[in-house]
């Protein structure tokens, strides 16, 4: 099963009040904290794609729940990134211990940690460039936070609908690109075109899991 990946770049003019769902969340996804309630509408146009609507954007209602299931992102993201901070520190310190280091032995050992801890942190990164979409699919699906955090079900899912998932972040990179790309238009512009590329995100990503169900 393929992917309709024009339909992601285009569903949401389909919906008769997209205009002002766009607008709503380009001036919510600028006001920080506030903005987590966009992502939230992420996860709930992702859901909705998922369960096979049509045209899936949601209503802005419930900014509390939006809040809460974005913040939960957040954080999820937050987690997944402890590794990446942590090999940091080490490198930072790693890079002061060198600075003042008087002993080439112990120049050339500060070294060569520097270079593991740099290519840890180098896995590490692309790591969670693999898995977080997967992570935000079975949470906008699942709705608990654990979920997100099952490493074999995650790479289960990945290996099982691998073409698809991989076409999916490709897109989902792309639509960020056009999105930051908006700043050509002004601010203004930019504002609303990553509003645009948030759901394409979710519309595709909604998809992987859609076919993932037509395939099992």
């Amino acid at each position: 099963m393929t992917l309709d990946i024009g339909r992601s770049f285009t569903y949401m003019f389909e919906d008769e009040n997209w205009i002002m769902k766009i607008v709503i969340g380009g001036i919510l996804l600028f006001i920080p904290i506030v903005n987590f309630m966009v992502v939230g509408y992420m996860l709930e146009t992702l859901k909705r794609s998922a369960d096979g609507m049509d045209i899936p954007l949601p209503e802005w209602d419930d900014f509390g729940g939006k809040f809460m299931k974005g913040l939960m992102l957040v954080i999820i993201g937050l987690v997944y990134t402890i590794p990446i901070w942590l090999v940091a520190c080490v490198l930072w310190g790693l890079l002061a211990v060198a600075g003042v280091a008087e002993s080439d032995a112990l120049a050339s050992m500060v070294a060569l940690l520097g270079t593991c801890a740099s290519c840890l942190y180098l896995i590490w990164i692309i790591v969670v460039w693999i898995v977080m979409p997967a992570a935000m699919i079975r949470y906008a699906v699942t709705g608990e936070i654990m979920s997100a955090f099952q490493i074999g079900e995650l790479f289960s899912f990945i290996r099982a609908n691998l073409a698809n998932y991989i076409v999916a972040i490709i897109i989902a990179g792309v639509a960020g690109f056009i999105g930051e790309f908006g700043v050509i238009a002004c601010f203004i512009g930019l504002l609303f075109t990553m509003m645009w590329a948030y759901l394409v995100i979710a519309h595709v990503l909604g998809q992987v899991q859609r076919e993932s169900l037509a395939v099992a």
